[in-house]
């Protein structure tokens, strides 16, 4: 299989769905996917049951990383934030996500406490010091395979052509992708394909609902997009269905109006690999 960094070469672009934990990343390799998106907000919404404001730590995505490559064996983005401090924390965070296998590993303009990308208020640090992390994040790698990709929040804060420069600016620090954050037409996306896209891929966010117009991985392929990822699409379509399902249950005390909605036990069993399991266990047998 070839590398993540050789298949951004390709002229396809990879679509990576958003995931945030062991059991989505599964289902989402089972369907197909090249490569999977570990969103910090979604872990947010999942593990903590709060909003994308900065509250997820390194060690609660590390754990969640850890437990997605011991189970799939796609491609891995992660959301590392801000890098969750200054540079020393950012080589630590670069370190730790690489030794349990991420592909690569995104890192944010924004100041602390961040927030989502697609929410208002936002406030981005000095140029020059995401130039110093990325940098940092940089040597912190031992292998050139593990990509670094550099994500700027300034179109809400700076607009959009000083955007454009501070992307410029990280680029020439040497990173594997750009990832401009949040563009709001579909001709602030050609703008930025246009500088950018023969040069490194760019990664486009489709967020439901959210700041850019919602388009296919075709149609953002073809405007110069290498990556497309729906990061939080996920957590809410689980949400949704939890909604449904959870209220279903309360009305009619049985899970029996939702059968046809649901894996049964053994379905279950058979998706997160149950009987493969089983069958490796009887070869310790004495």
């Amino acid at each position: 299989m070839p590398s993540f960094k050789t298949r951004l070469t390709e002229q396809s672009a990879v679509l990576a769905p958003g995931v945030y934990d062991a059991m989505t990343a599964l289902v989402a390799e089972q369907e197909g996917f090249e490569a999977i998106y570990l969103s910090g907000a979604s872990i947010a919404y999942t593990r903590l049951g709060r909003s994308d404001v900065g509250l997820t730590t390194f060690t609660e995505v590390e754990d969640t990383l850890a437990r997605i490559t011991d189970r799939v064996a796609i491609p891995v983005i992660v959301d590392a934030d801000t890098g969750f401090g200054n540079v020393v924390n950012v080589q630590r965070t670069v370190r730790g996500f690489e030794r349990l296998g991420a592909a690569m590993i995104q890192i944010e303009d924004q100041t602390f406490p961040k927030r989502c990308g697609h929410l208002d208020g936002k406030t981005v640090v000095a140029t020059s010091e995401m130039c110093g992390k990325l940098r940092a994040a940089l040597d912190a790698r031992h292998s050139a395979d593990t990509l670094i990709l550099a994500r700027t929040d300034a179109v809400a804060v700076e607009g959009m052509d000083a955007a454009m420069d501070r992307a410029e600016e990280y680029l020439n620090c040497g990173v594997d992708a750009l990832f401009i954050e949040a563009l709001r037409t579909p001709q602030q996306m050609d703008d930025a394909c246009s500088r950018f896209a023969n040069r490194v891929p760019l990664l486009a966010n489709m967020v439901e609902g959210g700041k850019s117009p919602l388009q296919t991985v075709d149609e953002l392929g073809q405007r110069g997009f290498s990556i497309v990822i729906f990061p939080g699409g996920t957590a809410r379509a689980v949400a949704h269905t939890l909604q449904g399902y959870y209220a279903s249950l309360r009305k009619h005390q049985s899970t029996a109006p939702w059968q046809q909605k649901m894996l049964d036990f053994d379905g279950l069993n058979e998706m997160i690999g149950t009987p493969v399991l089983m069958e490796a266990a009887k070869r310790y047998e004495c």
